[in-house]
């Protein structure tokens, strides 16, 4: 639940914080990282994908942080404020017990919005303790140079295209490109430090005490109103409304869009290559999301979210791979280009670190059938969907029945070459299906003989080409025998019956292959080489499917137990990366979109099965 804040900066200490050590605020435009020692070390601005200010999660030494914390041993312990976004770091000294209270205002007129306020208030709640701080800007992901201006208790950090401004309540004092402060907190004193963007219409204001006061409980008002929309009344409330306010943390208001995770290259393998960029809208990240968020009652981010697809993600706008890309920016661009930072030594060593993603360009054909269905549950759930909205389903749907036998890089994203992946045949049975509903209920135009034909051919390939009857299992791509947790998404989109024969050997061919204690494997990526060096860990949203499967088999008490394990594997504020190692650490991109939402459908499924 915590380290020491002892642990940065001393010989002998660790010189990176576990990803797992880590808690989450932000202001629906951007978010920062804080560790349990106190240090926020990763934090871009002013949105997710922009360059970072503090990235010391990936270069300890180039990054920049933020560093805040008593100066003298102590434990230390987060939790979030109940049901907000708002995150204490306690410390507990010999002397004292202090904390510090960190958020980002949201709200509050567009001119707040820009400046992108990050509040750190510390407080004292008994004896005294020491305390330090030191703010380290490094802008551009540690690669442009700054300037640091000090007048009084305000310090503006510059550089090209962008101005940071920190005002303290305490004397600052500036060390080279650097401001750092030590001060002193007997019970009941507090101090306030903000960082906000500034430039144009927005000039450096103090943060006094007061105003800190009011932005705190504005703050724990906003997440309070927004999470008292909840329908989940279930058994695990506490998990899955702390799901509910990460995934709203991933959204990007000015637009709708949800990124797949906030930070880029947290390595999947310590030391690996598998290192990606995740700050960006795949469409079936944000699909998936779409369905979380109407389970839960929260229609206005799914009507938000639909906004953007019709805004940015409409036929025609894709390239030779089909008329959708598989992520776009969170401000609908297509143009991802990557690129590797040379100068980042990346988490622990972990390089390379890389910022864009080329897998932009890959063809999956999955994701149609995410977004249509994620249409289709929207069209159900919230609101009928539009006549011009309808008619870029039917010419997507029209492109999927002439192109779902192609080959593709599928789910996973293999650079491998591309295969006849089943998941990607069991998306396009999906996209077809769930628009021969639409039509069908709501009476829309449609070629539905076609529809109807094709789909049915995919259903037939797939029972086909799809099943190895030597392994008595669906597997990976057709005419191989590997098996993938992928195919785990077969009962859950309704395409083959939950205690179906060949499912139930699936499901049992999958539990002894690829689950390890409730953990799901991905695949064996020796059995199936995907062009990338290394092994990783189990990917924790299949282990979420892995359950909800369960449940739909009618093995209750096996998906029960199965997912209580799972909830063991979060880290202490309930947030998961997008793997687990095989010692139990998190791995990968933190926080992870998918999982969150994929323990929101398995608690949702798991609580009506239980009654």
């Amino acid at each position: 639940m915590g380290g020491t804040a002892q642990d940065r900066g001393v010989p002998g200490g660790r010189r990176y914080v576990p990803i797992a050590e880590h808690g989450l605020i932000g202001d629906l435009r951007s978010v920062a990282l804080v560790g349990t020692d106190g240090t926020i070390d990763w934090y871009c601005c002013p949105a997710f994908d922009a360059p970072s200010v503090f990235a010391s999660i990936l270069d300890a030494e180039r990054g920049g942080c933020f560093e805040l914390a008593a100066t003298v041993p102590a434990r230390t312990k987060q939790f979030y404020f109940p049901d907000t976004n708002v995150l204490i770091t306690r410390f507990f000294t010999e002397d004292g017990v202090g904390e510090v209270q960190d958020f980002m205002p949201v709200g509050g007129g567009p001119a707040e919005a820009e400046r992108h306020r990050l509040i750190r208030r510390v407080v004292c709640v008994r004896g005294s303790i020491p305390f330090r701080t030191r703010v380290a800007p490094r802008f551009d992901y540690g690669s442009l140079p700054h300037t640091v201006r000090l007048t009084g208790d305000t310090a503006q950090f510059e550089t090209d295209g962008l101005t940071l401004a920190l005002t303290a309540t305490v004397p600052l004092e500036a060390d080279g490109p650097d401001v750092c402060g030590d001060f002193k907190l007997s019970e009941g004193d507090s101090a306030v430090f903000a960082l906000d963007k500034v430039g144009g219409d927005v000039t450096p204001r103090r943060c006094a005490r007061t105003e800190a006061e009011e932005q705190f409980a504005a703050t724990v008002a906003y997440w309070r109103r927004w999470l008292s929309a909840s329908r989940y009344k279930g058994r695990w409330r506490e998990m899955v409304h702390r799901s509910a306010l990460t995934l709203k943390l991933l959204t990007y208001a000015p637009t709708g869009a949800i990124v797949a995770a906030p930070t880029t290259s947290l390595p999947e393998e310590l030391g690996g290559e598998r290192n990606w960029d995740y700050r960006y809208v795949w469409v079936r990240d944000a699909a998936f999301c779409v369905y979380a968020l109407l389970r839960l009652g929260f229609t206005e981010e799914a009507e938000a979210f639909m906004d953007f697809v019709t805004r940015h993600i409409s036929p025609g706008d894709g390239k030779v791979s089909g008329p959708l890309q598989i992520m776009y920016g969170i401000d609908g661009r297509t143009e991802l280009p990557e690129r590797t930072l040379g100068h980042l030594e990346g988490h622990h060593g972990s390089a390379p670190v890389r910022v864009g993603n080329a897998a932009a360009d890959q063809l999956q054909l999955d994701i149609y059938g995410a977004l249509i269905d994620s249409i289709y549950l929207y069209d159900k759930w919230a609101k009928p969907i539009s006549s011009g909205h309808w008619d870029d389903v039917c010419e997507l749907v029209d492109w999927v029945c002439a192109h779902w036998d192609q080959p593709d890089e599928g789910i996973w994203e293999t650079r491998g070459g591309r295969r006849n992946f089943l998941y990607s045949r069991l998306m396009c049975w999906v996209a077809i299906e769930r628009a021969i509903r639409m039509a069908n209920r709501r009476g829309l135009p449609a070629d539905l003989p076609r529809w109807r034909e094709c789909r049915d051919t995919i259903y037939r390939r797939i029972m086909s080409r799809g099943w190895s009857e030597e392994r008595g299992a669906f597997v990976q791509h057709e005419d191989g025998d590997v098996l993938d947790a992928a195919v785990l998404m077969m009962p859950l989109t309704k395409f083959i019956a939950p205690t179906d024969p060949k499912w139930l050997s699936t499901l049992d061919a999958l539990t002894e292959e690829l689950v390890s204690d409730s953990l799901v494997y991905r695949y064996d990526t020796r059995a199936s080489p995907d062009g990338l060096r290394g092994d990783e860990g189990t990917f924790s949203i299949c282990s979420f499917w892995y359950v909800e499967a369960m449940v739909h088999a009618g093995r209750i008490d096996e998906a029960r137990l199965a997912f209580e394990k799972m909830l063991t594997y979060a880290n202490h504020l309930g947030l998961y990366a997008e793997e687990i190692s095989h010692t139990g650490e998190q791995q990968g991109n933190f926080p992870q979109a998918f999982t969150h939402l994929a323990l929101i459908s398995a608690a949702f499924n798991l609580d009506r099965a239980l009654g």
